[in-house]
């Protein structure tokens, strides 16, 4: 009786504090905005280092715990064995994490450091190049994924080899014990996370909304109004609902392999039309320089000097990252049954952040290519960087099409994996929430996203999502304790079998 009771306090709360966020952020968009940036600036300047040291946290726990004796911990019973084959799990996970946003800033994010690099660096000079992917790959690559890691892992690890419900209060069990999980404690950590997950999607819809509407627009001429901006989220809103009513089996599984052929097709092509060795050097450099400063860069702060730069992309990032990781997380924990806990870090960890590093050489060297007078136009409006840079390529509409159709399939699968875990959340962590809540929450999202772009478009958007994510960087933190407990206490029986 009590858990279904928390379950619908839940569903309640949470679904009240987005109501009244939307509707804040519908009916008085520039008090809004302005709030939001209030928050934003003191987050970033007082927090800035939590952020840093939590990211660095959590690739650390992660990769450590996957190369230790606890590594072969299945997650599940010791005899159960993986739902889905590695391709489709990756293809559902890489879909879910990344994908909108790596089509969204693959070409436009190495340009804005090619043109504004971070202090001391001439803009648009060979060293700002150099500076531009290694920071591209820098924001990309081990750190978003080991930050999904920690959750999922934990999710995962308390869902199917313990049994509990799939919320993200169930992994304090260890610290808090069943009882104060269960109260109200639990039931903050689980509004929070319901909160933190329709922030970080609706700014991933509004990113994805802008850039549609911007293909469409070099594509067809096709005016980017209010109207248009309706259109598309509706259109959109109404596949994912769709979608995630499936299940994942049906709908989620299929989307997922369409991504990945597209996502293939697209870099396949863009290797074909630009310049492959470049390339090939580009990522080659770029990885070395990475590997080479990967602590020093992961806790970088002036504490003398002009964070203008920091602020402004990294703790960025990583905030947004955090926002997604209880969405992103309990959406791989619940794709993961039966992988060891070593399989699940390097699925989730490693070969994403490859594929990314992989995806950013391609397309921030085909854009860093056309040179500083078509990175001073690509700038100037970040969803239209990709189709100002691929216009200067052969085979421009072809590639341009395929983007805009894979931006329409990877923003539903970011969408209805959100949806689904949403439903999970407000359904006392029921594997398979009913389509009731799916629906409301499918609706919800679309909501917020228009909302938050009539609000202010993307600057408004990104803020939200930092202002969401903070509490959560705590709790995350708080589970790597809580997971390593749990499984230091199994040790020992793990020991006595392999033994």
């Amino acid at each position: 009786m009590g858990s279904s009771r928390s379950s619908n306090s839940v569903y309640y709360i949470s679904l009240v504090i987005t109501f009244l966020i939307s509707a804040w952020a519908i009916a008085l968009p520039e008090h809004f905005g302005g709030v939001a940036n209030a928050v934003f600036n003191f987050l970033v300047t007082d927090f800035g280092w939590l952020y840093l040291l939590a990211m660095f946290v959590f690739v650390a726990f992660s990769l450590g715990l996957a190369f230790s004796r606890y590594g072969n911990i299945r997650l599940g019973n010791d005899d159960d064995r993986p739902e889905f084959s590695t391709l489709v799990w990756f293809g559902m996970l890489f879909g879910a994490g990344m994908g909108i946003g790596l089509v969204f800033w693959g070409a436009a994010e190495p340009l804005n450091h090619f043109a504004s690099p971070d202090l001391g660096i001439t803009p648009f000079s060979p060293e700002a190049a150099d500076f531009a992917m290694f920071a591209s790959f820098f924001h990309w690559g081990f750190h978003p994924w080991a930050n999904y890691c920690i959750i999922g892992m934990a999710l995962a690890y308390f869902q199917f080899r313990r049994n509990k419900p799939g919320l993200i209060s169930t992994i304090f069990i260890p610290l808090l014990g069943e009882e104060r999980v269960r109260g109200p404690i639990g039931q903050t950590i689980d509004v929070l996370a319901v909160f933190a997950t329709v922030a970080g999607v609706a700014t991933s819809l509004g990113l994805g909304t802008l850039q549609i509407g911007s293909g469409l627009n070099f594509l067809f001429n096709l005016p980017v109004t209010t109207i248009t901006t309706l259109g598309i989220i509706a259109v959109i809103a109404v596949i994912y609902i769709w979608t995630a009513v499936s299940g994942i089996e049906r709908g989620i599984k299929w989307l997922a392999n369409i991504n990945l052929t597209l996502a293939f097709v697209i870099a396949l092509l863009a290797i074909l039309i630009g310049p492959t060795v470049k390339m090939i050097n580009v990522f080659t450099n770029s990885l070395g320089v990475y590997i080479n400063q990967f602590i020093q860069e992961s806790m970088r702060i002036n504490a003398f000097g002009d964070n203008s730069w920091i602020d402004g992309w990294r703790i960025f990032y990583w905030a947004w990252w955090i926002a997604w990781a209880p969405f992103v997380g309990t959406f791989i924990a619940r794709i993961s049954r039966g992988r060891t806990i070593r399989e699940f870090v390097l699925g989730v960890t490693v070969v994403p952040a490859l594929a990314s590093l992989v995806w950013f050489a391609i397309f921030g060297t085909l854009a860093l290519e056309t040179g500083p007078e078509i990175a001073k136009q690509a700038v100037q409006v970040t969803e239209t960087a990709l189709f100002v840079v691929l216009r200067q390529y052969p085979l421009f509409t072809l590639i341009s099409a395929i983007v805009v159709v894979l931006l329409v399939t990877f923003f539903v699968t970011s969408a209805n994996s959100a949806t689904f875990v949403l439903g999970m959340f407000s359904s006392h962590g029921d594997l398979d929430p009913t389509a009731g809540k799916k629906l409301a929450w499918g609706v919800i999202q679309a909501l917020l996203a228009l909302g938050l772009l009539l609000a202010g478009g993307l600057k408004t958007l990104q803020i939200a999502s930092i202002a969401a994510a903070f509490p959560f960087a705590i709790v995350m933190l708080l589970a790597c304790v809580s997971l390593y407990r749990a499984v230091q206490e199994e040790y020992p029986a793990v020991n006595a079998k392999d033994g």
